[in-house]
């Protein structure tokens, strides 16, 4: 078996690798939920609903969506806030895209006395003035957002973006500034698929597939650190590990090229 197929097989962890994983996991921060990866010809691999390509595709889908989990992306997201809470998990906010927003999963996030950040859909309906819902398109936005009251939902304030992206979080006192800073940082995660490969499996059983997810979700750990630890971004890390290869390569050749001229 090729190399890297032995090392995506399920193995027992090392003593090493268990007093590093054992640590106390961080509980605080941002809890972002976020889905990307598609591929083809590979098992676990069905249809789903791309938000990067706006159409259906063919892939694996990190949250799935009826029928391939028997259960829709917001039961899975509240199953996983759940675990989150019982885990000892306490958020400073949970940032989703607009697919995880709805009315069940706001309140649930509400109801463990959490806040969150997320994007709402153009016609959502919402209540600005007393005078009856409207879709959120259709009202008002000033640049430092304003409180509406969300159908179903309660009192939240929403914020309209330059690029026509519409906000909604239950922290009534949020500024536009702290609202682009979470999203900033909730964009964070796809380092995941830029720098950790988390796309790139060039396998095709499940076993392996889920070896990948899991050492992509690993290296992006080890990454993270690193930043917390020096400052050095993940990309900078990533290129200097790269950096430092091809200087030994360099100097160091396993093999030789003979010139052909």
């Amino acid at each position: 078996m090729p190399r890297k197929g032995r090392t995506l097989r399920p193995t027992t962890p090392s003593p090493a690798c268990r007093r590093r994983c054992g640590g106390q996991p961080r509980l605080s921060g941002l809890l972002v939920l976020e889905d990307k990866p598609y591929a083809r010809q590979m098992e676990r691999v069905t249809f789903h609903w791309s938000g990067k390509q706006r159409r259906v595709v063919q892939g694996i889908a990190l949250v799935y969506d009826k029928p391939a989990g028997g259960q829709s992306k917001n039961q899975h997201f509240r199953e996983m806030l759940q675990t989150a809470h019982g885990r000892g998990f306490r958020p400073a906010y949970v940032r989703m895209d607009s697919w995880y927003a709805s009315l069940e999963s706001l309140k649930q996030i509400a109801a463990l006395g959490w806040r969150f950040l997320t994007r709402l859909k153009h016609n959502r309906l919402v209540n600005p003035d007393g005078r009856g819902n409207r879709p959120i398109e259709a009202v008002a936005i000033p640049p430092e957002g304003r409180a509406v009251h969300l159908k179903g939902f309660g009192f939240a304030r929403v914020f309209r973006t330059v690029s026509a992206e519409y906000w909604a979080t239950n922290d009534l006192q949020m500024e536009e500034g702290k609202r682009a800073e979470l999203e900033r940082q909730g964009w964070g995660i796809r380092a995941l698929k830029q720098c950790c490969g988390v796309e790139r499996a060039q396998v095709r059983k499940a076993v392996a597939i889920w070896g990948h997810l899991l050492l992509a979700l690993r290296a992006f750990l080890r990454l993270e650190v690193y930043r917390l630890r020096t400052g050095v971004s993940w990309y900078e890390a990533k290129a200097a590990i790269v950096r430092d290869a091809i200087r030994h390569c360099l100097a160091h050749p396993i093999h030789t090229l003979q010139p052909t001229a």
